[in-house]
């Protein structure tokens, strides 16, 4: 299955071109090697409005089957990319930043201050990666393996529980 993948990183100082996005192109570079398909990159503000267009443009209208944000996880009062995602989102899938917040915690006790959430919007996965470059990487990592086929079973093909449903 052809992935098709946007990426948002969410930036105030990137927006205005006083810092050069290094996550965006991290996780195009990651996931290209996966074999999926950047059709979309974008930087925006902090601002939640910005995002949450820029999440339904990507998921309604670009076609993404894949929506990776980067930046505005954390704990400051700009960092708004987990409450715009839960507003445009109609599931939640709580195991990836469940997964990406315990990979964390094994190399630094600050692992847990990510807020990064996801969710399903039509049939687009949207999942929040922290901003720094070595921290996308580490919990983009942490998840792949599970990217395609949450992707398949999004778009109606696979199922989730199929191994234990064999008979022993």
């Amino acid at each position: 299955m052809n992935i098709k993948v946007g990426i948002i990183t969410a930036s105030d100082k990137g927006y205005a071109g006083e810092r050069k996005d290094e996550s965006g192109p991290e996780i195009k570079r990651i996931v290209e090697e996966k074999g999926y398909e950047v059709i979309a990159a974008k930087i925006c503000s902090d601002d939640i409005d910005m995002l949450k267009e820029a999440l339904i443009d990507f998921s309604d209208h670009v076609g993404c089957d894949l929506i990776l944000t980067t930046g505005g996880t954390g704990f400051t009062p700009r960092d708004n990319t987990p409450e715009a995602t839960m507003a445009v989102v109609e599931k939640l899938t709580p195991g990836f930043g469940e997964a990406m917040r315990a990979e964390s915690m094994k190399i630094t006790p600050r692992g847990m201050l990510s807020r990064a959430t996801s969710g399903i919007r039509g049939r687009t996965l949207i999942i929040n990666l922290p901003g720094s470059v070595k921290a996308a990487r580490e919990c983009l990592n942490a998840v792949i393996d599970a990217l395609g086929h949450a992707v398949e079973m999004i778009n109606g093909g696979g199922e989730c529980a199929s191994r234990f449903n064999e008979k022993k």
